[in-house]
């Protein structure tokens, strides 16, 4: 199992919290029983800020949150893009992947490589025939996940 600083038990999933020198580097879908409290502030940040969400769906929240993670110049792009779509809102693959000028499927592998699913909300990217896929899947308990997410935040 990886190394977590932190995990919170979700309505949808259980959230393994990674830091990296005390920046957000992943939030994994983690199966566990029991809840690993954060150690230092900057992770209590993290966490209290998910928790927002979660008690607050609809507030057009910007999460604050420094991050750590690798990425191409082109996944940093669409999921700057991501962070623009407000809670209760839905985009289409094919409508962000004219607003950049590539292709639908680029912006879904883009999405595939999110490493910050919530804070980086590419549950709001959809099918133009449904909800699409999630992190790699079409089904199971990651469209589940999805589906939720954006039952939460009123857009399904």
């Amino acid at each position: 199992m990886k190394n977590y600083q932190a995990s919170i038990r979700t309505p949808f999933a259980h959230l393994g919290i990674r830091m990296v020198d005390n920046r957000l580097a992943a939030i994994d879908f983690i199966e566990s029983e029991t809840e690993i409290k954060p150690a230092d502030d900057t992770t209590v940040n993290v966490c209290r800020q998910i928790r927002r969400y979660l008690d607050n769906p609809g507030a057009d929240q910007q999460f604050d949150i420094p991050c750590s993670f690798s990425a191409t110049p082109f996944q940093h792009k669409v999921w700057s893009e991501l962070k623009k779509i407000p809670p209760g809102k839905v985009v289409t693959y094919g409508e962000l992947a004219k607003k950049l000028g590539t292709s639908a499927r680029a912006v879904g592998n883009a999405c595939r490589q999110n490493p910050l699913p919530v804070v980086i909300p590419c549950h709001r990217v959809v099918s133009a025939s449904g909800i699409g896929g999630y992190a790699g899947d079409t089904g199971g308990d990651l469209l589940r996940i999805k589906s939720w997410l954006l039952q939460h935040e009123g857009s399904a």
